[in-house]
């Protein structure tokens, strides 16, 4: 079976036919470093990994490619709003430069304990203002941008297929009206390229440049960056559906109207996570960190497999009940794997092998991780498939699900005395009561007492300090 994705420009899936046979190049966008990436944002990430999983287990060697933006990315999508960089600085008391570092390692942190592939390369924007440059003059050569104001804007007049895969000729002229006025602009879905003058008079982040000391748009960063690292044409573009309309939009018309040909072949996009009814951001100043699962008594890889209870297109609601059920799928996966392995070691399939291939059929069908997940369940309770096979085939399968069900080893047991187990047992059962006042008052009294609980897939386990 070939690899099948939805493509957002054609608005169907198709086949996935890589430019080069048996290698795959794909540039995902990365974090934008002012705060704590939320569970939403981890969403995407964790949708980039199960496909970079996919197209390893189907075979393709591939070069996966991420940024990271620390420098002028706008609270708008457009050319407005206040500068995220500035805005988490004044926040936190620290430097644009101090908030960037500081924020990068903690986005690598969280990806770490999701068990989520380091991208191959990961290119800060920073690190590419020649790049940027480079590419602005060649637009510039072809004809494709003006100045105004003492910045450089991309017409999209000059760009007959602007706006194409974010299908904008069919939005009326109201949808603009969210643009903040420029009155340098042409058109109000021009961009800019290179600041040299904005609202901001203190901005920090500036280099010299050709049009004078100034900073890059954001849009410009990603094309720069992609190409520099990819070519001039690859594979796969990766990046959440909030990017089509404004930014992968403008990334498509800056590349291909300096390139002069298509960019890229395939542009995938994740929903949202959706908490209530609206999309988790940032801009409420309210979020969840995986920090707060983590808080909470959740293990990070209990929200993995929270994920992949939807298709990576579907919005995906969040709740404290639909966590606690893939908390307790994994401990019941955990506890499955634990045995087999207790009962022998992995044994090429037979029986199990119609499970491994419905699986991978799945995922090759545009990461139908849902359904791919029943085929999972479905082999954990066919009694006719021995341990060694079972196990055989979850190991394979787990090379995409990234639970880390290799190295699952069972937990010691416990020493401690009744009174501190005693204890423990009435935080998890305060915990399952969603008592959590009182569950972070047993914890810090076990604490106190000189014990800690380590919440794992298959129970609590306490440790002495």
């Amino acid at each position: 079976m070939s690899m099948k994705l939805y493509n957002t420009p054609d608005r169907r899936t198709v086949d996935f036919v890589p430019l080069e046979p048996g290698k795959v190049m794909m540039y995902c966008c990365g974090p934008t470093v002012y705060n704590y990436a939320h569970i939403g944002n981890l969403r995407a990430f964790l949708f980039e990994d199960v496909l970079h999983r996919t197209l390893n287990q189907a075979g393709y060697e591939v070069k996966h490619v991420m940024n990271v933006t620390d420098v002028g990315h706008l609270t708008g999508d457009g050319d407005d709003g206040e500068d995220k960089m500035l805005k988490g600085a004044r926040e936190k008391a620290m430097t644009v430069w101090e908030i960037a570092k500081y924020f990068t390692q903690a986005f690598f942190h969280d990806t770490a304990r999701l068990n989520i592939l380091r991208p191959d390369v990961v290119c800060a924007a920073t690190d590419h203002i020649p790049q940027m440059i480079a590419l602005i003059q060649r637009l510039e050569g072809n004809g494709m941008t003006y100045q105004a104001g003492g910045n450089v804007y991309f017409n999209t007049a000059k760009f007959p297929d602007y706006g194409k895969m974010a299908l904008l000729e069919r939005q009326e002229a109201p949808a603009l009206s969210r643009v903040e006025a420029d009155a340098g602009k042409k058109n109000p879905r021009d961009f800019v390229l290179w600041f040299t003058q904005s609202k901001f008079g203190d901005q920090a982040m500036t280099w010299d440049s050709p049009w004078g000391r100034g900073y890059p748009g954001w849009h410009i960063e990603c094309s720069a960056m992609g190409i520099h690292h990819l070519g001039e044409r690859f594979d796969i573009h990766c990046g959440g559906i909030d990017h089509i309309p404004v930014h992968h939009t403008n990334e498509i018309a800056q590349s291909e109207g300096a390139l002069g040909h298509q960019w890229v072949n395939y542009w995938l996009h994740n929903e949202f996570l959706l908490l209530s009814k609206d999309k988790m951001s940032k801009s409420s100043g309210e979020f969840l960190t995986l920090q707060v699962l983590v808080d909470k008594g959740y293990d990070p890889l209990d929200y993995r497999l929270f994920c992949f209870g939807a298709h990576y297109r579907s919005a995906l609601t969040f709740s404290w009940e639909a966590l606690d059920a893939a908390r307790n799928a994994r401990k019941n996966l955990n506890e499955r794997v634990l045995e087999w392995k207790a009962a022998g070691p992995a044994v090429k399939p037979q029986l199990g092998s119609t499970h491994l291939t419905a699986w991978k059929e799945a995922l090759e069908n545009d990461l139908a991780t849902p359904q791919a997940l029943a085929v999972l369940w479905a082999l954990v309770k066919d009694a006719a498939i021995p341990s060694g096979e079972k196990l055989s085939v979850v190991l394979a399968m787990d090379e995409v699900l990234g639970l880390g069900l290799d190295g699952l080893k069972a937990p010691a047991p416990s020493e401690a005395p009744a009174q501190i187990v005693a204890l423990a047992e009435a935080r998890t059962r305060a915990r399952k009561d969603k008592e959590w006042k009182r569950s972070d008052e047993i914890r810090d009294q076990l604490k106190i007492l000189g014990w800690v609980v380590e919440d794992t897939a298959t129970g609590p386990v306490l440790k002495k300090l």
